[in-house]
């Protein structure tokens, strides 16, 4: 057991862009990598998933990977929007207490249900 706690000590932003659609919950192709772990471990904060353009309904898809197996995590609604410049494109915020990277062997990957650019972002810090 530590004998201190361990805090954040580093912020940490991790982001990716993804737009091919992927029905798997267990072994996903197309896949964008998040943010990977520090060796002393990531804490992620919050993600956010904002829409490029114009969004169809759909799922994005949050994996914790440890190296070898993807551990579906959670899932996110998108709504549909038609974006412009009166009208805000689809962004959504999850805020996580628990999500933990333990070490560098380990990442946050995203997937979308629906083939359409979809930016996912990780905020954190390493401990």
């Amino acid at each position: 057991m530590a004998t201190s706690p361990s805090f954040a000590a580093t912020p940490r932003i991790g982001a990716v862009s993804i737009a091919t659609a992927d029905s798997s919950y267990t072994a996903p192709t197309n896949v964008g990598t998040v943010i990977t772990g520090a060796s002393t471990g990531t804490r992620i904060a919050e993600i956010v998933i904002k829409c490029a353009a114009t969004s169809s309904a759909a799922i994005v898809r949050i994996f914790l990977y440890d190296g070898s197996t993807y551990w579906l995590f959670d899932e996110v609604t998108i709504a549909a929007a038609t974006g412009s410049s009166t009208v805000q494109q689809t962004r959504v915020s999850t805020s996580y207490n628990n999500l933990i990277l333990p070490s560098a062997s380990w990442s946050v990957r995203a997937t979308t249900s629906v083939s359409q650019t979809t930016h996912v972002t990780a905020l954190g810090a390493d401990l």
